[in-house]
Order: structure tokens, then C-alpha cells, then sequence
């Protein structure tokens, strides 16, 4: 009986109705318009970087054929980053180290699990200076056996 009473009271509370005509003091909050992030060109490149390097690695753990070099790896050198000045000599000599560790995969792929781990090693390099976000992310690239 005590229960069913206070399901009661619980269910006319829940119906009171309160007065919102426009004579009332109360007021709707104001809405905030909604932004949709939007990635900057270097962070939807670095995305698919990271995306087909995943592949890479599970190619070469694998020992399946490497394939050839991502042309459109080299876009790292005039993509438009989210913060243009973050595009300085530190990143531009950090982002030729990445290429060319990089490109070592493909040229030399008896041995593409150490150039793999030091393009990882150049990603991790320039992440810790510029953007430490993502670095146990990239992190979890690493070939080990």
C-alpha cells in the first residue's frame, strides 16, 4: 500500500504542468549552433597514412609482396595544416626523415620491417614536439617479434 501511494504521487508530480505562457518570467535557454569539426588537410593525410600503414605491417608480417611506394605520402610536404605555423623547419625535416624511411620499405624490402619501425620511429619524433596526441596510437604500428 505504501508503495502503490508513492507511485501515485510520483506519476501526478510527473503530469503537474507548469505555467510557460508568455506572460511567465521563464524563458527558453538559448540554443548554440552546432560546428562540425573539420579535419585539416595534414590530419585526413596522416589518417590514411596511419590507415595504410596498418596494412603495411600486416603485408609484411605476412611476408606478402610490399607493392609500391604511396605517391600520396609525398602531400606531407605542402598539406595545410590546422595550425600553419606548426609547418616549420623542425616539421619539414622531420616529414623528409618519415618519406625516407618510408620509401626504404619499398626499396629495400628484404628488410622492411626495420624501415617500417623507423618511419614509426620518425612519426613518434616529430609527434613528441609537435602533437603528442596520437603517439600510443602510432605506437601500435611497431613490428615486434
Amino acid at each position: 500500500m505504501k508503495y502503490t501511494f508513492l507511485f501515485l504521487l510520483l506519476v501526478l508530480m510527473g503530469c503537474a504542468q507548469k505555467d510557460v505562457s508568455p506572460k511567465s518570467d521563464c524563458k527558453a535557454p538559448k540554443k548554440k549552433a552546432l560546428t562540425m569539426y573539420k579535419m585539416s588537410e595534414m590530419s585526413a593525410l596522416m589518417e590514411q597514412m596511419y590507415a595504410e600503414n596498418q596494412q603495411l605491417k600486416a603485408r609484411i608480417l605476412k611476408g606478402d609482396t610490399i607493392g609500391a611506394f604511396p605517391n600520396h605520402f609525398l602531400k606531407i610536404h605542402q598539406a595545410v595544416m590546422t595550425d600553419s605555423t606548426e609547418n616549420d623547419a623542425f616539421f619539414k625535416e622531420q616529414a623528409k626523415l618519415f618519406i625516407a624511411a618510408q620509401s626504404q620499405i619499398y626499396k629495400d624490402p628484404k628488410n622492411a620491417q626495420a624501415h617500417f619501425n623507423a618511419g614509426v620511429d620518425a612519426c613518434i619524433q616529430c609527434h613528441q614536439v609537435k602533437c603528442a596526441g596520437p603517439i600510443s596510437r602510432i605506437k601500435k604500428l611497431y613490428i615486434t617479434q
